[in-house]
């Protein structure tokens, strides 16, 4: 007991937004210390990282789509769920080790965002990947409850809060009240679907293949959810499926908004549905409040507007949207007595 007491006191606790796309660390007191790229890099057939375990992150991203017969860049996270445990475990214990910067037999306290539709056989692997990372002791929060703590929602008062939190993998969708989730929905539809439809737009519409980050960058240079005030082309590079030779075509901000309506059009029915289940006193509450936007995905431009519109309430996108999830997490360590009826643990899932 002595010795855990003195481990705990050297230890630095940290939180973790283990995304889809990227992952971000906090530390108690310090804010957010890392914001990497959910990516690992192995030798291919293998769960190798390779540098020396260092292929991981910004590093390993650049060599998507790029790397030759041996190499394999894996991103272990598939809609907010750990879809390779090996790659992630391997991916934990390079950003823990990277972010807690102690001796390797002090072990930190972790807190860990996680998606509020998961199932508890994969809240069990999250808590099991960080321990076998090198976690002392592991807890989890709901992604919805970290970004409206993030983002300063009141969620310890008796009034509805709405947070609608876009990331890589997940949407969630959650009205909170006195510390806990009222009624949510997450839906496996978010900004790598966004990617995706962009993908497949291109291939059908053009016959030009393209990748994961030519798609990222069409959306985010001129990806939309709403009627812009001037619309923008952008010249695409890729290579030409039938030809197969490189090709460039120019395309619009209309025709890529298109292409997203699908996948926007299912965030929008999540937050309906959400609306629907709320009790009246809470949703009386919204009415005033409004929702509150957070996540990569919300800065799609214009999807607020529609929001606001498909809605009826208003809607605001929060500051620093990429980040709301990760300082959450902070926020918990920082008043971990007042705030530890929305952690779980693994006896919780037992």
């Amino acid at each position: 007991m002595l010795l855990d007491a003195v481990l705990g006191a050297l230890s630095k606790d940290l939180g973790i937004d283990l995304g889809t796309a990227n992952t971000l660390v906090t530390a108690r007191g310090e804010g957010i210390i890392l914001m990497e790229p959910s990516v690992v890099a192995v030798k291919k057939g293998t769960n190798q990282v390779l540098m020396n375990g260092e292929a991981v992150g910004e590093k390993a991203k650049q060599m998507l789509g790029k790397t030759h017969g041996s190499i394999q860049a894996i991103r272990p996270m598939k809609d907010g769920v750990i879809a390779d445990f090996e790659i992630t475990e391997a991916m934990l214990s390079y950003f823990i080790r990277k972010a807690h910067g102690r001796s390797r037999f002090i072990r930190p306290r972790v807190i860990i965002a996680v998606p509020s539709g998961i199932t508890t056989v994969e809240k069990r692997a999250v808590i099991n990947s960080a321990e076998r990372a090198g976690a002392r002791d592991v807890r989890l929060i709901e992604e919805p409850m970290a970004a409206a703590l993030g983002v300063g929602l009141p969620v310890s008062e008796p009034r509805g809060s709405m947070i609608v939190d876009i990331g890589g993998g997940t949407c969630e969708v959650a009205v909170i009240s006195l510390l806990g989730i009222v009624c949510s929905k997450s839906v496996r539809t978010a900004g790598d679907e966004f990617d995706q439809a962009i993908i497949e737009h291109m291939k059908h519409r053009y016959n030009l293949q393209i990748g994961e980050a030519t798609a990222e960058r069409i959306k985010i240079e001129i990806g939309s959810a709403y009627p812009m005030e001037e619309e923008k082309t952008l010249e695409v590079k890729g290579r030409d499926t039938l030809a197969g030779l490189p090709r460039s075509v120019v395309v619009s901000s209309e025709e890529i908004r298109e292409a997203l309506r699908p996948a926007v059009d299912e965030i929008i029915g999540a937050i309906r549905e959400v609306l629907e289940k709320c009790p009246p006193e809470l949703a009386s509450d919204l009415i005033d409040n409004g929702i509150t936007m957070a996540g990569g995905g919300s800065l799609l431009r214009g999807i607020d507007k529609l929001v606001a519109r498909e809605t009826g309430l208003p809607v605001k996108r929060a500051d620093d949207p990429l980040t709301a999830v990760a300082r959450g997490t902070g926020v918990v360590l920082e008043q971990i007595d007042e705030l530890w009826p929305v952690l779980a643990n693994g006896r919780d899932l037992e």
